[in-house]
């Protein structure tokens, strides 16, 4: 073949020298991806077993399980290279993403094999994150599917710029060039508004290996390169390596009473000792006085090295700050526009709180509009109040602290993030920041001489929030009226906001979706924490179904502000109430997204005050409130 292969560090066989592979460029990271069964991990496999980077006992596995698990009646399966893990080999699919290295004398590759399965796409967006190249799998037989456009959405969301478009199967279409052509032809078409640098189609057969490593007798109208010749000839073009220097905190590093090391990855451009370097979000600035590293000093270093700097100056510089360059640092802010793809199962409502997590930094925050989604197969802009599992689109974010950032389109580590639920920890989201939609120095909190503890001190009271949840006819309203009848009489200065008024005037245009009932939540509680702040005690009597908002709403206020008050009464009870006849309308289906029927209610789990007015007298629960209250 004229090619020696090597995986590792692992000799191939008896008499196969290690050739020392080209260090002139890093490794090319590139994925496979596609539709479900167009032969992805077929493809790698293949590659791996054509270029000889398959060791002995690998390969008589790979017979072993081919017998057993194989889809190739008897023959070589060599998608089992790749799909690991149980279930994979069971259903013939592959769900999690998996890595193979190896290296020619031309170059050194790590591959993702990432599923073709909607349900894994969030598996996909993974692998995508940090390729430099995708190679699309098309079978020949079904051209462009659905999966298909989804998956070069999200390799072009990902800033993936070069992309092989592998028309694989051909065998099955008898070779057929006009059917290649098509293909080539309706994907140039669909993919013309994206930024790809560069687009080579293949067309190939996985299974037998036509033009993966070697051209293919069976294709004498293609002239092109094979995929390994094109995966070693391919020029990422330039690094961002000349770019202004970037390196995010990931550690501080206390290793003895007089060193303070601050450790991280350089994200771009390159720094050296002296240097004048700005801390952000702080903006406190200070000159790099040593470099480290594993085997020492150095006085230079550049993209992709672990370091740590020592600076002159002891300042105050913690995980998941940015050291940048001090003549031309990034944008501050905590108001950005970013395109999104949303992983979880549950829908992404605006205004609901959420984890952002940006290379080192996690920052509580909001998607706090979602401007329109994108639709797979045309890229119309779509209205929409949430987005459900795999969608794409494009938000308005709003984070509690301002951070430095760069666009995506410029820089992937300092311009990338994901989205994690705050109650299950789970990812459920991942985007990529575009601009700032405000800079953060433009907008500050006023600080007025008269703050909340003069006003409390005027009333001579505590302020608090008192927050009432329940389901609707629990008991929440009556049991705050005659909380705040008990306040006034004592002299106490209280405010009720009860769900109905509020909906009557401030939130009038707001509906029951969930949406709109986050929403509903959002601006009650920013008007209970301005009341608390005016020295009152408030009172909050909404069912507020979700343990998120009100999770958010406890969020804005310190500790020991915000009580929450769980009207705990069985919904049957509820019904027989039906002082609305709310529960009636809901039975028959004239009455939409309402608690306890159609729409889910998520009961506190540990909230200050629990009470069952079933059983327990209107007086003892506010004496039960009043007790907390001191």
């Amino acid at each position: 073949m004229g090619r020696v292969f090597l995986m590792g560090q692992e000799q191939l066989g008896p008499g196969v020298p290690l050739p020392e592979p080209s260090r002139e460029r890093p490794p090319l990271r590139f994925i496979t991806c596609g539709s479900v069964d167009d032969g992805k991990s077929t493809l790698i496999g293949r590659l791996l077993h054509e270029s000889k980077a398959i060791f002995e006992d690998h390969a008589a596995a790979l017979a072993s399980d081919s017998q057993r698990y194989g889809t190739q009646g008897g023959e070589l399966d060599f998608a089992l290279l790749v799909d690991g893990l149980q279930a994979e080999r069971e259903q013939g699919i592959t769900i999690d993403v998996a890595y193979r290295f190896f290296a020619t004398d031309k170059g050194r590759f790590i591959v993702a094999d990432t599923p073709g399965h909607e349900q894994y796409t969030r598996n996909m967006a993974t692998g995508a994150s940090t390729a430099d190249l995708a190679i699309l799998l098309v079978d020949a037989r079904k051209g462009l599917l659905v999966q298909t456009r989804r998956h070069t959405r999200i390799v072009a969301m990902m800033g993936i710029r070069h992309l092989v478009l592998a028309v694989n199967k051909m065998d099955l279409v008898t070779f057929d060039e006009g059917q290649f052509l098509d293909i080539v032809a309706a994907f140039r078409q669909f993919s013309r508004p994206f930024s790809f640098t560069s687009i080579q189609a293949i067309p190939l057969d996985a299974r037998d290996g036509d033009n993966v490593a070697l051209p293919s007798a069976r294709t004498p109208w293609y002239s092109g390169p094979t995929l390994l010749d094109h995966l070693e000839a391919l020029d990422l073009g330039p690094t961002n390596a000349l770019a202004a220097f970037r390196m995010p905190v990931q550690w501080v590093n206390r290793a003895g009473p007089d060193f303070r090391g601050l450790c991280g990855r350089v994200a771009q451009g390159t720094v050296r000792q002296g240097d004048p370097v700005q801390i952000l979000p702080s903006g406190a600035t200070s000159r790099v006085r040593e470099i480290v590293v594993w085997r020492g000093s150095q006085e230079l270093a550049g993209v992709g090295e672990s370091i740590t700097l020592t600076l002159e100056d002891e300042l105050d510089v913690g995980r998941g700050d940015l050291i940048v360059s001090l003549e031309t640092p990034p944008t501050v802010a905590d108001q950005f526009e970013a395109r999104l793809l949303w992983m979880g199962e549950q829908p992404l409502v605006a205004g609901r709180p959420y984890l952002f997590k940006l290379h080192s930094k996690e920052v509580p925050g909001t998607v706090s509009t979602i401007r329109h989604l994108e639709d797979v197969d045309t890229g119309a802009h779509l209205a929409a109040r949430s987005m459900g599992l795999n969608e794409i689109g494009i938000v308005n974010l709003s984070l509690q602290q301002p951070i430095g950032f760069e666009p995506y389109s410029s820089n992937r580590t300092l311009g990338g993030f994901i989205m994690i639920d705050k109650l299950t920890c789970e990812t459920v989201g991942a985007g990529m920041l575009e601009f700032a939609l405000r800079r953060a120095a433009n907008l500050h909190w006023q600080t007025l001489e008269v703050g909340m503890q003069a006003r409390a001190e005027l009333k001579h009271q505590t302020p608090r929030c008192i927050w009432f949840t329940g389901l609707s006819g629990a008991g929440k309203s009556t049991l705050a009226n005659l909380l705040e009848q008990r306040l006034h009489s004592e002299g106490r200065h209280t405010y009720l906001l009860d769900g109905d008024n509020v909906r009557l005037g401030l939130n009038r245009d707001l509906g029951f979706t969930e949406a709109d009932r986050v929403e509903n939540i959002r601006r009650v509680a920013e008007v209970a924490k301005l009341m608390v702040d005016a020295g009152l005690i408030v009172m909050v009597a909404f069912i507020s179904p979700y343990r998120s908002e009100r999770r958010m709403a406890r969020g804005l206020f310190s500790a020991g502000e915000f009580i929450e008050v769980f009207v705990d009464t069985p919904i049957e009870v509820c019904e027989r109430r039906d002082p609305k006849g709310l529960y009636a309308k809901a039975r028959r289906g004239e009455l939409k997204n309402f608690t306890g029927i159609d729409s889910g209610y998520e009961a506190p789990e540990s909230a200050e005050v629990h009470l069952r007015p079933a059983t327990d007298s209107p007086e003892s629960c506010v004496e039960l409130i009043l007790h907390k209250l001191g």
